[in-house]
C-alpha cells in the first residue's frame, strides 16, 4: 500500500510557511530534455505557478529529472473576488474559455444564487493551493507535450514525485543553493549563473521574457521568508550579494595567490566572514534575533562545503530543518510511526555530518549509497 504523503500539518497557517522540496525523474532515468524541453517545462511550471497561487522559490531542470522548493500558501480567508478567479484562470486558459466563466459567474450573480457562484469557483479552486493538484498537474501537461512532440505514449515519469518538508531560514536557503548548484555537480557548467534552466541562473540571466522577475522574487523569499520576507523582487539586490557568497563558498572558491592551498584559503575566508558577522552585530537590526546575530553566518560558511556532494536528506529525509521543527512535525503527524519511535530529530551523517546539530532530517538514511 502506497504511503500517503507527508503534507506539512501547518498548511493552513498564515504565519509558518509550508515549503517543500520536490524531485522527479524521468522513466528509467533517460537523459531526454533538451532545450527546448527544459524551456518547455519552465512555461509550464510557470503558468500553473500564476494559476494554483502556489510559489516557486527555487527550481533546476536537469536532463534527466527536475527539481522544485515549492511553497504552498493557505487559501485566502473569504475565498477569491470573481476578478481574482478569472485572473488565475487566463494564465492557463483561453480568452474564450475565460469568456465563457465570466459570462456565466455573470448571469448566477444577476439571479442571486449564491450556490451555482460558489459551485463555479470550487470547480477550479480546488486544484489551488495545493501540493499534489500542482506537481501532477504540472507533470501531467508535460508528458502531454513530450508525447507529441516525439511521437511516443506512455508514462514520461518514473513514479509518482517526491517530497520533504522544509524549513524556513537555513534549512530553505540551503535547500535551494543545492538546487541551483545541481548543474555544477553534474559537471554541466562552471557557474551557476550559466546554467539557463535554473532558479539563480534565470534570476541572473533573465528567463524566456528576459527579465527573471519570478526567479529573483522566489529566491529572495527563499532567504528571507524567516524574517517575514515577502516576494520582493526590489529586495534581490542584498540578497544575490548573500545567495552568491553562499554558492561561492559551496564551489570553494579560491581567492588570492594560486600557490594558496585550499584550506588556507578557507581559513582566510573564514576569519573574513567572523569579523564581519562580528561588525553585523553591532549594527541595529529590528528583525534579527539573538540566534542569528551570533550563529548564522558562521553556520553556513561550515555547512555550504557539503552542497557541492549529492545529499540524500535532502530528497528523502521527509522533513528537514532544526531539531525542534522536525519533533514538532514528528508529533503533529504521529500516526505515520510506530510506537517505538519516541522522536522525529535524527542528525544527518556522511557528507552531510558539516549539518549536524544545525539541521536535522526526519529519517535515518544509510550513509555512502
Amino acid at each position: 500500500m502506497r504511503r500517503a504523503r507527508w503534507i506539512a500539518p501547518w498548511k493552513d497557517s498564515e504565519k509558518k510557511p509550508a515549503i517543500y522540496h520536490c524531485v522527479s525523474r524521468v522513466v528509467e532515468r533517460r537523459f531526454v530534455f533538451g532545450d527546448e524541453e527544459r524551456e518547455q517545462f519552465r512555461i509550464l511550471m510557470r503558468m500553473y505557478e500564476n494559476f494554483s497561487g502556489c510559489r516557486v522559490l527555487s527550481y533546476c531542470i536537469m536532463s534527466n529529472h527536475i527539481h522544485i522548493l515549492l511553497e504552498v500558501p493557505p487559501m485566502p480567508k473569504g475565498g477569491f473576488t470573481d476578478e481574482e478567479l478569472l485572473r488565475r484562470l487566463s494564465a492557463i486558459y483561453s480568452e474564450v474559455v475565460v469568456g465563457e466563466v465570466a459570462a456565466e459567474l455573470a448571469m448566477a450573480r444577476e439571479k442571486g444564487i449564491a450556490e451555482h457562484v460558489a459551485a463555479i469557483h470550487e470547480r477550479y479552486t480546488c486544484r489551488m493551493h495545493n501540493l499534489s493538484q500542482f506537481m501532477k498537474t504540472v507533470m501531467q501537461r508535460m508528458t502531454q507535450w513530450f508525447n507529441r512532440r516525439h511521437q511516443r505514449t506512455g508514462t514520461l515519469w518514473e513514479e509518482r514525485f517526491k517530497s520533504v518538508i522544509v524549513e524556513s531560514g537555513i534549512a530553505t536557503r540551503m535547500m535551494a543553493a543545492y538546487i541551483d548548484l545541481n548543474p555544477i555537480r553534474a559537471g554541466m557548467v562552471k557557474d551557476p549563473a550559466e546554467y539557463r534552466w535554473s532558479s539563480y541562473g534565470e534570476a541572473v540571466g533573465g528567463g524566456r521574457k528576459g527579465n527573471g522577475k519570478k526567479a529573483r522574487e522566489g529566491l529572495v523569499r527563499a532567504c528571507m521568508s524567516h524574517k517575514g520576507g515577502g516576494f520582493e523582487a526590489e529586495k534581490w539586490k542584498d540578497v544575490a550579494k548573500m545567495y552568491r557568497k553562499l554558492l561561492g563558498m559551496a564551489l570553494e572558491r579560491k581567492a588570492g595567490k594560486a600557490e594558496e592551498s585550499a584550506s588556507a584559503v578557507k581559513a582566510k575566508r573564514l576569519s573574513a566572514v567572523t569579523t564581519a558577522a562580528m561588525k553585523k552585530r553591532a549594527e541595529p537590526d529590528a528583525h534579527r534575533t539573538p540566534h542569528e546575530e551570533n550563529n548564522t553566518v558562521l553556520t553556513e560558511m561550515k555547512m555550504a562545503g557539503m552542497l557541492g556532494h549529492r545529499i540524500r536528506y535532502f530528497t528523502a529525509g521527509e522533513v528537514i530543518g532544526s531539531k525542534m521543527f522536525v519533533n514538532d512535525a514528528f508529533e503533529q503527524a504521529r500516526e505515520r510511526f510506530g510506537e517505538k519511535r519516541k522522536n522525529g530529530a535524527r542528525k544527518m551523517r556522511g557528507q552531510s555530518s558539516a549539518a549536524a546539530e544545525h539541521l536535522w532530517s526526519a529519517r535515518d538514511l544509510r550513509v555512502g549509497v
